[in-house]
């Protein structure tokens, strides 16, 4: 069929990085986002669930899923230069690592930190993505996607997305929003944003005294495979637990309980607690039952060693909220959309 094919009980181990064998009532690819409106209106679509997947790599499957899964497929990057500012819509199919890369062979600035992350270009603002000091929400200009309630297409700009901490209007309205395309705006130069997690000390260790985003990128390289398990070796998500904020008083009163904690004050004068020195205080690091475990590489890093199936994923994933919850009355959350 142009622009789409549709698969009946299909299965998705392929198509999430914890490698799940999990299954779908219904997958359609879609290779042309203008076929969006003419799919959800099949009867089996539109009388079932939905859910919409990137490359799965910020997902949970806990068991099949009785519905209809969405997997964009789209292709396309359109650049136009404004002086210093260039303005590239992407499709929301396009993988985000091979994006990043591609604006940096071309001289772009501003992704440079957030190379390397698993997950396609339309799933980036949906959670906001981050690392190393850098949110991608800084440089999306708008999101154009396919609004189900009223519709229609609809362009939101940088302030109707509601960018936070690994957070979005695309979260808080989940099922309304399929995102078919993201518009960045990226300068040729910039500040680099090189005070987080040993990227200076990397760069040092590089040789490199007068860097460029290509060798901050490749800083972050260096730094993330060291610390995070491939995919594509062992089944991850990435990050599964969200840093915690909590408030000054509990976060006074926590250092001073534990002087060592790892935490930053953010300019609500909330704080930012360290997910995976709290996993790791509380034991779990590198810790295993049956398949399921956490990474001995980082403790934010929920693993698949195996054949771990969701449910034994997700038990393990409660019992490590459970400990850090007895031991510092801090609750954890899931990054990944759980299933």
């Amino acid at each position: 069929m142009g622009g789409y094919s549709l698969i009946e009980n299909a299965p998705l181990g392929q198509r999430n990085t914890l490698r799940v064998n999990a299954r779908a009532r219904l997958l359609a690819e879609i290779r042309e986002s203008a076929k969006l409106p003419e799919i959800l209106d099949f009867p089996a679509v539109r009388q079932g669930k939905l859910l919409v997947l990137g490359e799965g790599s910020n997902m949970l499957f806990t068991g099949d899923f009785d519905g209809t899964v969405l997997a964009m497929a789209t292709r396309g990057v359109h650049v136009e230069e404004d002086g210093d500012i260039a303005r590239i819509a992407v499709a929301a199919g396009e993988r985000w690592d091979d994006f990043v890369r591609w604006t940096l062979g071309q001289g772009f600035a501003g992704l440079e930190n957030l190379i390397l992350i698993p997950g396609t270009v339309g799933a980036a603002p949906i959670q906001n993505i981050g690392a190393y000091g850098t949110e991608v929400a800084e440089f999306i200009e708008s999101v154009e996607a396919w609004d189900t309630k009223e519709r229609r297409v609809a362009v939101l700009d940088r302030q109707a997305c509601a960018f936070a901490y690994r957070d979005s209007v695309f979260k808080h309205e989940p099922g309304r929003y399929i995102v078919t395309a993201v518009k960045f705006a990226l300068p040729r130069s910039r500040e680099l944003r090189l005070d987080y997690a040993g990227i200076r000390e990397e760069l040092a260790r590089m040789g490199i005294e007068r860097p460029a985003p290509f060798h901050v990128a490749e800083a972050v390289v260096h730094l993330r495979t060291r610390k995070l398990p491939d995919p594509a070796v062992i089944g991850n998500a990435g990050s599964f637990f969200k840093n915690p904020i909590v408030d000054a008083s509990v976060g006074e009163a926590l250092k001073a309980a534990h002087p060592e904690l790892v935490s930053w004050v953010g300019s609500d004068g909330r704080w930012k607690l360290s997910a995976a020195w709290l996993i790791e205080q509380a034991g779990f690091k590198g810790d295993r039952d049956g398949d399921a475990g956490i990474s001995n590489r980082h403790a934010l890093v929920l693993v698949n060693h195996g054949q771990a199936t969701g449910p034994q994923l997700w038990g393990f994933a409660q019992r490590v909220i459970e400990g850090v919850r007895g031991k510092f009355g801090v609750t954890l959350e899931p990054e990944p959309v759980v299933v």
